[in-house]
């Protein structure tokens, strides 16, 4: 029977992980994803789990080293955040080339400079072009079921791409809070064994990783990982009523609160949809009909989706937790071009907030909202919540 746990996020995760039990995990500590490696060296010490732990002096080498190990034919998983991410970025676009399926947990934590340890999505948003599943989760039960539903959409042989699992730096990933953990047994059984098609080990039909690849093929390999991100799209319907079949919660592309007859609809990821969603709540008592988006799959982006969702409203906000210097905010973007060709679209507003953990108060989202409510958003205008300017 499922049982309930009231631990940590990186707790969590880190139960997630030893129902897994991958054969390798190679990790760096950072904060604030430190405590996921530490939980699971204490099952691996504790010879709960049968995995390899292999201790690195890097993130550069935890990816390279789970590289080798996944291309190897092993179970592979690690984690980390920002600069750890950043560091380990040439390899994080190698292991998505190599069609490797790997399961990194990301606790999202703002990028230097200057240095900040708190959260914000700008690690997640330096590698969203990467060739990476990326699922976004709000607290701490999205976190454990989305990766074990990343270990089954990883490597499912049309697929095979890697995987992150974001959470919120400290929020989500030090805060405690209570979550349904599934039986051990029907974990193993959901996930399934490995045995991949092609392994550096399998010397009776030998294959190469990672040869010069120059303009004769470079070209259609990346077609090759294009195509294996639309068969993501296309099997995770699958993968979500598998889950649902054995823990009785329901997942989509698209978290939907309150939509059905909303007016106008809020779009924002993670941790910061539950204060959305009390906010939601407010304004609905108060006669105005508003309801929340909360994406779970990044990449591949549900356009498709976003479309269903959003024609016909009167006004959306976006709301962005990291910034692209120059250009429109990434989730508002994708969400922006996806409505080009709906056959009514909603007033649009572009909102960043809480970079580099700054709290985002109930206020705050109430006015986004308001603008909305009172027909004042700017298609073109970056806006920002709780900035002194």
């Amino acid at each position: 029977m499922p049982v309930k746990l009231t631990v940590t996020g990186a707790a969590a995760v880190a139960h997630a992980m030893r129902q897994i039990n991958p054969d390798v995990v190679a990790a760096y500590p950072i904060t604030p994803q430190t405590p996921i490696v530490e939980y699971y060296a204490g099952f691996v010490s504790d010879g709960i789990v049968d995995t390899v732990m292999v201790p690195v002096e890097s993130e550069h080498s935890a990816m390279s080293a789970v590289v080798g190990s996944a291309a190897s034919g092993a179970r592979t998983m690690t984690a980390t955040a920002a600069n750890g991410l950043a560091l380990m970025s040439e390899i994080v676009y190698i292991a998505a080339s190599y069609r490797l399926p790997i399961v990194m947990p990301i606790v999202n934590r703002a990028l230097s400079g200057p240095i900040n340890i708190h959260c914000d999505h700008s690690d997640a948003m330096m590698v969203r072009d990467s060739g990476w599943i990326q699922f976004f989760t709000e607290n701490h039960q999205e976190a454990y079921d989305f990766t074990i539903m990343a270990t089954k959409l990883a490597e499912k042989e049309n697929v095979l791409l890697p995987v992150m699992v974001n959470l919120d730096g400290f929020i989500t990933s030090h805060g405690v809070e209570s979550f349904e953990m599934l039986d051990d047994e029907v974990v193993r059984e959901f996930v399934g064994s490995w045995n991949p098609k092609y392994s550096l080990l399998n010397t009776k039909n030998p294959v190469t990783f990672g040869p010069l690849d120059l303009f004769d093929y470079y070209f259609e390999h990346h077609r090759q990982q294009e195509e294996a991100m639309k068969n993501a799209y296309k099997e995770l319907p699958g993968v979500f009523e598998e889950f649902e079949k054995i823990s009785g919660r329901r997942y989509d592309f698209l978290d939907l609160y309150k939509v059905d007859d909303a007016d106008y609809i809020m779009i924002v990821m993670n941790s910061t949809a539950s204060t959305a969603k009390y906010v939601v709540d407010q304004l609905r008592e108060e006669g105005h009909k508003v309801g929340l988006v909360k994406p779970q799959v990044f990449t591949p982006f549900p356009k498709k989706q976003f479309q269903q969702v959003l024609n016909g409203r009167k006004g959306v906000v976006v709301l962005d937790r990291a910034m692209s210097f120059g250009k429109e905010a990434p989730l508002y973007s994708l969400v922006k071009s996806s409505l080009y060709e709906v056959a009514s679209r909603p007033s649009l507003g572009s909102y960043i907030y809480g970079l580099g953990g700054r709290d985002t108060t109930p206020e705050m989202i109430r006015e986004a909202f308001e603008d909305a409510l009172q027909g004042n958003l700017s298609t073109d205008e970056q806006r920002y919540l709780g900035l002194r300017e």
